[in-house]
């Protein structure tokens, strides 16, 4: 008869991503469940996904393009607004439902074992689910408007995995840290919504002021949404060292969400 003992983690260190993969069932399932709790007595259901975008990218266009008349790079104002919240949402989607998500299921937490990094991962097939249906409206979109972004466009499940890191690196760090101070809930949405108008996606890079503009350029969001929209609408190409920048950042934030993750989980049944 085999006996499986089960330790804490100890110190600080990658998780053991074996273990992860032979649960991935658990993801799947935390994740399915997700979606369907989130459009459970909905009326109109997924069709949330597709107005909360068009009003945004609507307003956007009135307030920058029509008021403010910002630059977009000869793209129509609406698409190009569509095109950095397509982005952006994906961004903020995760940070948001991962944030919370420990905390929301303490009763597993605290009760059951399992690999729980995975509760947090979970949370972004949900948020993929609202970026595909969001992306298929942008398609029939760009026909509409005979835009074509070319060959860029097969570089955009590049930035999808880059987004994601990012994302949920930010969102695993916070869903930690969350378990022990609950002020994150209160400060994360407010640092998001600062960093929605301190990036430029419902403006151009070339409007913002050029003493100003080094300070934007140091915003790995930035970079993101350049490489979006690069590959949706056809702009000019990000330089080289932001893509690889971007590269950089991404990966070194998730790395640092899951070590914070690693070094706060044996504490989280305690405290929950």
């Amino acid at each position: 008869m085999s006996r499986t003992i089960i330790t804490p983690p100890r110190g600080v260190g990658l998780p053991p991503w074996r273990e992860l993969w032979e649960a991935r069932e658990v993801l799947w399932r935390f994740g399915s469940r997700d979606i369907v709790l989130r459009y459970r007595q909905t009326a109109i259901g997924v069709a949330w996904v597709i107005l909360q975008p068009l009003v945004s990218a609507g307003i956007f266009s009135i307030i920058f393009g029509s008021v403010a008349k910002l630059p977009s790079g000869g793209v129509p104002y609406f698409i190009f607004s569509f095109a950095g919240l397509l982005g952006w949402n994906l961004v903020n989607g995760i940070v948001g439902r991962s944030s919370g998500s420990l905390v929301a299921n303490q009763a597993l937490v605290s009760k059951v074992f399992f690999p729980r990094l995975l509760i947090p991962l979970a949370t972004m097939l949900s948020v993929l689910l609202d970026f595909a249906v969001a992306f298929v409206l942008l398609v029939i979109l760009l026909v509409v408007f005979h835009i074509n972004p070319g060959w860029p466009l097969l570089l955009l499940p590049v930035w999808m995995s880059l987004a994601i890191l990012l994302a949920m690196g930010v969102g695993i760090a916070a869903a930690s840290l969350m378990v022990k101070y609950r002020d994150v809930a209160y400060v994360l949405p407010w640092l998001m919504q600062i960093l929605l108008y301190a990036t430029p996606i419902a403006y151009s890079l070339s409007a913002v002021p050029a003493n100003l503009l080094w300070l934007f350029t140091l915003n790995p969001l930035t970079w993101l949404m350049e490489a979006f929209r690069w590959s949706l609408i056809g702009l000019a190409a990000p330089p080289l060292w932001e893509i690889g920048a971007l590269v950089l950042a991404s990966v070194a934030v998730f790395l640092g969400g899951v070590l914070v993750f690693q070094k706060m989980e044996r504490t989280f049944a305690d405290v929950i």
